[in-house]
């Protein structure tokens, strides 16, 4: 790797700041002063930046279990991000593997892979997303049969283009639905119920994929483990 690329990947510096640095003698290699960017760096190599050695951090994934009043927006807004929950190095390298609304609580996957991010959020890999879903209004008899059909076979929203993907309903009580999703539209949830006549006041993921909260409290999280990450 190029010293300046490994100087990006391990500090917060641009690959012009890492230039500059370079050129005013403030990174070591192995002990000496290095100032051409193009040097090549290994694992085994002891770099440091004004005197910090510096090591190269693998690919993350972590499982959170997200409070409600936190984004998952990557830049900071009325509201506390997801991944300063997390207490792992370059946290800030973290993103989101899809997003849940503000309001909306729940099983939220980060990562700094974005390989492994596509496979999971792409619906051709039919990954379905479980919501625990309370309505405001009770759903049942004829109209929840209707509602389950009409989920089943997609619905179309205001806005798009084409009619969702077919999602699974399930009424677990007349006023608390469970959703399968296998996609990711933009408020869909809200939207599908909308679309017939109801009203969210609550919204929980449960699951993306096989992976559940694994009993993670609210704003609680863990890394992954690899037969996890395999999974996808």
């Amino acid at each position: 790797m190029r010293l300046d690329r490994f100087l990006c990947a391990t500090t917060d510096l641009t690959r012009s700041l890492a230039k500059k640095a370079l050129h005013r003698e403030e990174v070591e290699v192995d002990g000496d002063v290095v100032k051409n960017p193009a040097t090549q760096v290994d694992e085994h190599s002891q770099v440091a930046w004004n005197g910090e050695r510096l090591s190269l951090v693998g690919l993350r994934y972590v499982m959170l279990h997200k409070p409600a009043g936190v984004e998952c927006s990557a830049r900071r807004g009325l509201y506390p991000l997801v991944r300063e929950l997390v207490d792992l190095p370059q946290v800030e390298r973290l993103q989101t593997v899809g997003r849940l609304d503000v309001d909306t609580t729940g099983l939220v996957l980060l990562t700094d892979d974005g390989q492994w991010s596509h496979r999971v959020t792409s619906p051709k890999r039919r990954y379905g997303k479980v919501y625990a879903v309370t309505l405001a209004e009770p759903l049942d008899g004829a109209a929840r049969d209707e509602a389950e059909a009409r989920f089943a076979e997609g619905l179309w929203l205001d806005g798009e283009d084409k009619p969702t993907r077919p999602a699974e309903l399930a009424m677990r009580s007349p006023r608390v639905a469970e959703l399968t999703l296998h996609e990711g539209k933009y408020h869909q949830v809200k939207r599908m119920f909308a679309a017939i006549g109801h009203h969210v006041v609550a919204l929980h993921r449960e699951a993306v994929g096989p992976l559940g909260l694994d009993g993670l409290a609210p704003g609680e999280w863990r890394e992954l483990t690899k037969a996890e990450v395999a999974l996808f």
